[in-house]
Order: C-alpha cells, then sequence, then structure tokens
C-alpha cells in the first residue's frame, strides 16, 4: 500500500474524529449537518392529549386512541371486581344486570334495597326506578319523532320514479305528540297519578 492510497482512503471527516477521540472529545462533532429535530412530548398515564386531529391517552404504560365509544365501553364492560364492595364479581346474569342499572354487584344491590325497605322508602325508592324508565323510553321517542319530522318526504320508486307522499302537516302532528308527551311526564307511573 502506497502513501497515495493512503490519501485517499482517509477523509477530512476521518481525520477530525480521529483527533477528537485522542483529544478525549469523542461526543464532539466532526462535521455540520442541517435538517430538523423531532420533537418528543412524555406523557404520563391517564392523560389525555391531541395529535394530528386525533385524541390520545396512556394507559399501563400503553398508548391509546380515545374514541367516542370509550364512555360506552366504560357502562357496558363489567370490573373483575366490585368498586362497592371489592369483592370479585362472577360473571352471571344477576350481576351483569345490576352492573348496568346500578353499578354495582348483586349482593350489594340486595343489600341496598333491604336497607330501603328498612328505612320504609321502598314505595319512593321503585316510583324513581319505573319513572327514570318511563322518561327515557319518552326521549328515544322524541328522538324519533324528530327525525321523522326532518325526513324527506319524497322517495325513489322500484322504477326509478320520483314519488313525492303528502299527509297532512308533520310539524303540527309533532307539537301535538310533544304535548302528549308532557302529559305522560307529569304522571307517576307507579302510583298512577300526577306529580
Amino acid at each position: 500500500m502506497n502513501e497515495s492510497n493512503l490519501k485517499k482512503e482517509f477523509t477530512k471527516r476521518d481525520v477530525t474524529r480521529m483527533r477528537n477521540i485522542l483529544s478525549d472529545k469523542a461526543g464532539d462533532r466532526t462535521q455540520i449537518q442541517a435538517g430538523w429535530e423531532k420533537h418528543t412530548e412524555t406523557h404520563k398515564d391517564g392523560e389525555i392529549w391531541e395529535e394530528n386531529g386525533k385524541k390520545w391517552t396512556i394507559k399501563n404504560g400503553v398508548k391509546q386512541s380515545v374514541t367516542k365509544l370509550d364512555e360506552i365501553k366504560k357502562l357496558v364492560l363489567m370490573p373483575l371486581t366490585c368498586p362497592n364492595c371489592g369483592s370479585v364479581m362472577k360473571i352471571d346474569d344477576y350481576n351483569k344486570k345490576m352492573w348496568g342499572i346500578h353499578g354495582k354487584c348483586f349482593d350489594c344491590v340486595i343489600k341496598m334495597e333491604s336497607e330501603i325497605k328498612r328505612l320504609g322508602k321502598w314505595d319512593e325508592y321503585c316510583a324513581n326506578i319505573m319513572n327514570r324508565n318511563k322518561n327515557a323510553e319518552l326521549d328515544e321517542f322524541e328522538r324519533i319523532l324528530e327525525a321523522w319530522v326532518d325526513e324527506k318526504d319524497s322517495f325513489v320508486s322500484e322504477a326509478g320514479e320520483v314519488e313525492t307522499w303528502k299527509g297532512g302537516d308533520k310539524k303540527a302532528i309533532r307539537d301535538e305528540i310533544m304535548e302528549q308527551f308532557a302529559e305522560l311526564r307529569k304522571v307517576d307511573i307507579y302510583k298512577g297519578e300526577n306529580t
């Protein structure tokens, strides 16, 4: 190997790197480079943030996207232990039903209802449950009614013709039904009387 080959093998960068190593400056740069640095954010467990138009969170050290269905999942998914008493919640029909209604295990609901009976408030408790269910059904009917009013009155038939159906003033019908719903909301269906 002659001297001319040796000069061609080492670049200025290589020589600078060797000088840095020998002078205990191994971490120093050997060339200037232009570019960008990635901005990194650190987030804690349970924190929610938005990135690129999407919501994210960290659960048990794992980055996960936050969806609109997460709140519904919390209502539907039964935990391993009852949040009220801490006992293991066996996956059976009783616990599933009580979790959906009360957010606790069947045994806790039995204890709670026994205490309500002991205090003499059973009729009030039953009336509240029945009327809450009634009002939830009325809310659903109102949403369906509003969707019907907003629905178009023209349809395309199987033959490809546009048909327009008429048959009354939808808004007047809606207003009349809403008045009846308002009256139904005042009725205590457990006792059969107006509240």
